[in-house]
């Protein structure tokens, strides 16, 4: 049996990508798409998968196919209203839409009931072990900070993948120096300010994809941990992993880490 699947944001540079990797997965059925911008076109045109599926305006469209979970790499916005029709679906959805709050997860927290989702500030299993390893670290350094990098059209500023590993740095040592600077001569040069008050700085760059690098500092030595997307088919297999999980996973799973087995 293979699961069946729509993408919502089906003719973005990512909703693009994910219907040519699940269309290429033999477990996966893409059955269905959705983009207002894109609308009325077939994949063959928009994505250049070869299938008859075409493009739809809104997800009442997925009703007929019988989708089973839903991939959403949209905007901020439209991705919520994405959310409250899978939970009132009881669709599962597997999400690479950035920006969330803790509103956010809390209300997706009480409305997936009867399926599940999956949240996941980064999809690049890569980028979830620079994670971990900057979570493994903290303990052993007293400074930190972390400079992200992304493509001049990312809309939010720190990525999520940013903001993520200074929580869980933060949670894995609460042992940080103090910031020595006194004076800023250009207001901002110290990044933002994450938890556990590690520096954050965002990078927006022509020609950048995905890119991250968190610097640790203690007495004599530092340590850098990087890691580079240089294509979007990077992400791809933490998104197919993610589909063929969801239905396993009750709620919200945040992050690819539990399904990674980390």
């Amino acid at each position: 049996m293979t699961v069946r699947v729509g993408v919502f944001g089906a003719g973005g540079r990512m909703g693009s990508t994910v219907c040519r990797a699940v269309a290429a997965d033999p477990e996966l059925d893409l059955v269905g798409a959705i983009d207002p911008y894109h609308s009325g076109l077939d994949l063959r045109h928009a994505t250049g998968v070869d299938s008859d599926v075409h493009i739809d305006p809104d997800p009442s469209a997925l009703l007929g196919v019988d989708v089973e979970v839903v991939v959403d790499f949209t905007t901020l916005e439209a991705c919520r209203a994405n959310l409250a029709w899978a939970a009132e679906q009881g669709v599962h959805a597997v999400v690479g839409t950035t920006g969330f709050t803790g509103e956010d997860y809390d209300r997706v927290r009480r409305s997936f009931t009867r399926s599940n989702c999956v949240i996941a500030p980064n999809f690049a299993i890569g980028a979830v072990l620079m994670m971990r390893f900057a979570e493994l670290a903290a303990p052993w350094f007293e400074s930190a900070e972390i400079i992200e990098l992304h493509h001049d059209q990312k809309a939010d500023a720190p990525s999520g993948t940013a903001v993520l590993t200074a929580q869980r740095m933060a949670a894995a040592s609460a042992e940080w120096g103090d910031d020595p600077t006194s004076k800023e001569v250009l207001v901002g040069a110290r990044g933002a300010t994450g938890a556990g008050g590690i520096a954050v700085h965002s990078v927006r760059l022509r020609g950048l994809v995905a890119h991250q690098e968190v610097l640790l500092g203690t007495t004599g030595q530092s340590l850098t941990v990087r890691h580079d997307s240089y294509d979007r088919s990077s992400f791809m297999p933490g998104v197919l992993l993610s589909i063929k999980q969801v239905a396993h996973r009750p709620g919200l799973t945040i992050g690819l880490d539990t399904l990674l087995g980390l």
